[in-house]
């Protein structure tokens, strides 16, 4: 199913922008994205360990400690996934991971962890293309990603 079909089905509104394919969260600056359209600029790490994994969604301006995430989640040690497991789990390339993806993960076999600070925020994502660039309610996210039965934890 399309991914504009369901945010509309859920009522979600979003406002969005196109521009040239960016591949990492510099990219996204020196287009001057957040300045074009209203919302946090996020960052997408596609992680996972020997058993699981994790979708982490945070504000582009932090950094992603993988021990610690790792001890929260009572796993052992984190590492980044590599661009054939994006591929398979959910259908995207490098540039266009987004929370937005686990609509793909038919299998359900990601976990989000979502930056507790974007609560309340309009958050900046992907729609499953990094030539695209749309801003969503956090509320708004959190339920997009129920609708997907995707588990998630707020950090």
């Amino acid at each position: 199913m399309d991914i504009y079909n369901i945010l509309n089905e859920l009522n979600i509104k979003y406002e969005q922008i196109e521009h040239k394919p960016v591949f990492t969260i510099e990219e996204a600056l020196e287009e001057n994205i957040p300045d074009k359209i209203n919302g946090v600029e996020c960052k997408n790490l596609f992680v996972k360990n020997k058993d699981n994994y994790y979708l982490i969604f945070m504000e582009a301006s932090k950094r992603a400690n993988l021990k610690e995430l790792a001890k929260l989640l009572n796993k052992s040690k984190l590492s980044f996934s590599n661009e054939k497991e994006l591929k398979e789990i959910l259908k995207l390339n490098i540039g266009s991971v987004t929370p937005i993806g686990i609509i793909n993960d038919k299998n359900n076999l990601v976990v989000l962890l979502i930056d507790r600070d974007l609560k309340g925020k309009k958050v900046l994502v992907h729609p499953n293309t990094n030539t695209k660039t749309m801003s969503i309610e956090y509320e708004d996210l959190i339920r997009f990603i129920e609708y997907t039965n995707h588990k998630y934890i707020v950090f």
